[in-house]
């Protein structure tokens, strides 16, 4: 492709954007053949002192380093110290679920692919709660909202069971009920436990720790000198995002700081890296460039075939690689994306490989539409307008009666409560904080819904008797409850 310009339609639709989910500060950076070509920041990265956001500002990423752990993993296959065919009980013998059989099939690839059967579980707010306690306290009745909110509840109701060391993540698992969701391989559903896990698969393969070894092997190569897990790393650079967070008070919707970083140690292959969009850039080019950044192999270009292998459908026309979700059809082209949240933090990175485009966004406030916003810019060099889709589907006509069944309450152990219900003839999804818009059938149990601008699909996943058991939204499989 040809480099394009931003247009001004771009630019005003994020500052639309920004201005209508009260974003303190969001940052943009575009790249074509590897050279930065367009950054921007709307707003600031400490709004008290009105300081600026630049290419260097240094952000949460949340699960974008997912991405690289998969890398991790890929390197240590390369080198034969793995195989990502391998059993996870080989490497970590004391893994346990409460099916002793699929836990043996169980492989790291199915761990990569988030297809090796487990549900969301509540093991990641034990390992945040210590972290989340030091967040501040407020005496009103104002709540947390959104996602966040349900992290901080269901962190708070689990402070007397932290979870701090990847023994303790896997002796947790071993004593928890819950039923698996299929044969290894064959149900997708998003889990943190399994990045976590293969942080701890990394660190007894090559004998250092985790984040020695995304230092060693992938940032210092890669020439990301402000990446880090630990602010304190950042000698001499004070380029960094303010963390904001929001509560309903008198149904109102306030913004404030809260510069309290959540750490979660024995999770942090799941989502707790810190980087800029200098970096993430450089970062992109291991999928744009089939492995090198700069002067340095990271992978080889077998690996980051693998790695960008559209393995199990994740969502209506995604897909999940290793660390990555890949959509085959992206106005034509191969898509690969993987998007962050956390407190303060909503991180987006795509990759377009066959046009050389890559690009990263960052919010500072969690809940802000990042995914939407930097797939509205990839869209925009493209030649698209903002209000086009590369989604295609026919809505279809659904009786009440046959609405009926999928009424009920649904709810994990990750702390996700929603309520189906039928109501003027419609399918309605009603979750505390979430809104959420324009349930349309699609057919096969399928929905699609509208959630922060964008799209996400709704499907129902019912037993052998044809009864609804599971809901698949938000990339994750949640037990119908009542």
């Amino acid at each position: 492709m040809t480099q394009k310009t931003v247009t001004r339609e771009f630019e005003q639709y994020c500052q639309e954007i920004c201005e209508k989910f009260d974003v303190p500060g969001f940052s943009i950076g575009l790249a074509k053949d590897g050279q930065l070509f367009y950054d921007k920041g709307f707003g600031y990265r400490d709004v008290e002192n009105k300081l600026p956001l630049t290419a260097d500002t240094v952000f949460g990423i949340g699960s974008v380093t997912k991405a690289f752990t998969c890398v991790a993993i890929m390197q240590l296959h390369e080198t034969g110290k793995l195989n990502v065919q391998d059993p996870v009980v080989k490497y970590l013998p004391e893994f346990k679920t409460p099916n002793e059989e699929y836990t043996k099939q169980m492989t790291i690839h199915h761990f990569m692919t988030h297809s090796a059967g487990l549900p969301p579980l509540p093991t990641l707010y034990k390992a945040l709660s210590k972290s989340i306690a030091n967040d501040p306290k407020f005496e009103d009745e104002g709540q947390t909202e959104g996602d966040i909110g349900t992290v901080e509840k269901a962190a708070s109701e689990q402070q007397n069971e932290s979870v701090d060391t990847f023994e303790e993540l896997m002796a947790d698992i071993a004593t928890q009920e819950f039923t698996l969701l299929g044969a290894p391989g064959t149900e997708f559903s998003y889990s943190n436990d399994s990045y976590s896990l293969l942080g701890a698969i990394i660190e007894r393969v090559s004998g250092i720790t985790y984040e020695q070894y995304m230092k060693d092997y992938i940032l210092d190569p890669a020439g990301m000198k402000n990446s880090v897990f630990h602010l304190e790393e950042l000698v001499d650079h004070d380029d960094v995002s303010s963390l904001y967070n929001s509560r309903k008070k008198d149904g109102e919707t306030i913004i404030f700081e809260s510069n309290n970083p959540w750490d979660a140690p024995s999770m942090r292959a799941a989502g707790f890296l810190k980087s800029t969009v200098n970096d993430m850039l450089k970062y992109a080019e291991i999928y744009r460039n089939k492995g090198r950044v700069g002067n340095a192999q990271i992978l080889t270009p077998e690996s980051v075939e693998l790695i960008t292998t559209p393995f199990i459908e994740c969502d209506k026309g995604r897909y999940y690689g290793y660390g990555v979700m890949v959509t085959p059809d992206y106005y034509g082209y191969k898509l690969v994306e993987h998007g962050g949240s956390l407190k303060g933090v909503a991180a987006q990175l795509n990759i377009l490989p066959e046009l050389g485009l890559s690009g990263v966004s960052f919010a500072n406030l969690a809940g802000v539409p990042s995914t939407k916003l930097l797939e509205t810019a990839f869209a925009d060099q493209l030649g698209k307008s903002v209000t086009d889709s590369y989604l295609s589907y026919e809505v279809i006509d659904i009786s009440e009666a046959e609405l009926k069944q999928y009424e009920g309450e649904y709810a994990s152990g990750e702390g996700t409560k929603y309520e189906v219900v039928v109501e003027d003839g419609k399918l309605q999804l009603k979750a505390e904080g979430l809104e959420l818009s324009h349930i349309k059938p699609i057919g096969n149990d399928t929905f699609m819904v509208g959630f922060r601008e964008s799209e996400l699909s709704l499907r129902f996943v019912k037993d052998d008797n044809n009864q609804v058991v599971r809901a698949a939204f938000g990339f994750r499989q949640v037990p119908k409850v009542k």
